[in-house]
């Protein structure tokens, strides 16, 4: 797409409400294309981001050493615990009274 215009993408990108103004349809494929650019960017920080969630955790790989093992238990654990008592102790706080 051949134009006169300096190319400058950025102006097309506005983070506040306002609307912005289109002289041209030149402007609004710039701005379109600018749009798009934008999203694709943001889809690749979302798969990024959702991949690095199911990865397998160091402690459970084969050559994770007995020490990383032993913390990821006793983080499990404590964190079971730690739902465990704030369950009890939200059962006590809103259970019925007779």
């Amino acid at each position: 797409m051949m134009t006169n215009e300096p190319n400058n993408d950025n102006r097309y990108l506005d983070d506040d409400n306002s609307c912005p103004q289109y002289n041209s349809l030149n402007d609004i494929r710039l701005r379109k294309e600018a749009l798009r650019k934008s999203i694709e960017a943001d889809d690749k920080k979302i798969k990024t981001l959702w991949n690095s969630l199911f990865t397998k955790p160091d402690a459970f790989k084969k050559d994770a050493s007995r020490g990383k093992r032993l913390q990821s238990m006793m983080s499990i654990g404590m964190g079971a615990f730690d739902g465990a008592l704030l369950a009890w102790k939200l059962y006590r706080k809103f259970k019925k009274k007779k």
